[in-house]
């Protein structure tokens, strides 16, 4: 079972502030108890100041007990979410966001797939590919028609280079007969190969393309 071990990030801001206001809360009993020794009989000390600053120092270390709790409760979340993230492995991710991953095949091709949706019929599509950078590396016509259509990429740019494996975005741009313009979607889909824990947050990877679990949309069956 895979693990995260948060706690000497998360906890060592909280044990150095309980240990400060420990040695803070005892320095101030041995000046109050010196004062106390020492006071004016005929004339004693107003007892309020000395309640208020003991109600202060009490609401520091409930402040303090309070955030260890929610610190401990982001650890708690972070293992449950790792350990989550790994079923991840082996199994197909989809993503709406226009992202896909490039990834090499054994046969030494590379592709990527997306699938684009239009609302309805048009006069003229564009697909656009663009890298991580969000630089244009390719441009081609698409499909006309509504519903979802079909879009490999094999990782070669305009000039016909062979680009790295990695993050690419795919963006559509449909217009009708009229000019106007035509809602799109774009959907990719591609295996998550390893989860990277290095972070505060797990990373799907996907070939060399890596997604944080928010980015998923559907999850398909191990492959």
């Amino acid at each position: 079972m895979t693990t995260i071990d948060t706690s000497g990030t998360l906890n060592g801001g909280q044990n150095q502030a309980a240990q400060q206001l420990a040695g803070n809360f005892d320095t101030f009993l041995t000046l109050l108890t010196t004062q106390l020794q020492n006071q004016d009989p005929l004339s004693p000390m107003d007892s309020n100041q000395f309640t208020q600053q003991l109600v202060m120092f009490s609401q520091v270390e409930q402040q303090i007990n309070t955030n260890d709790n929610l610190q401990s409760l982001i650890a708690l979340n972070l293992s449950q979410n790792a350990n989550s993230a790994v079923n991840y492995i082996g199994r197909s991710v989809v993503m709406t966001n226009g992202e896909g991953a490039l990834q090499s095949h054994d046969d030494g091709t590379s592709s990527v797939d997306w699938t684009y949706n239009l609302a309805s019929a048009s006069a003229g599509t564009t697909l656009t590919v663009k890298d991580a950078n969000g630089k244009v590396v390719y441009t081609t016509t698409g499909s006309t028609s509504s519903g979802n259509n079909d879009f490999t990429w094999d990782g070669k740019d305009s000039n016909g280079t062979q680009l790295p494996d990695g993050k690419y975005t795919l963006s559509v741009t449909a217009t009708g007969s009229d000019g106007s313009a035509i809602t799109t979607t774009v959907a990719s889909k591609a295996i998550v190969t390893a989860v990277d824990m290095a972070g505060t947050t797990p990373m799907l990877v996907l070939g060399s393309m890596e997604i944080p679990l928010s980015d998923v949309s559907l999850v398909g069956a191990p492959s």
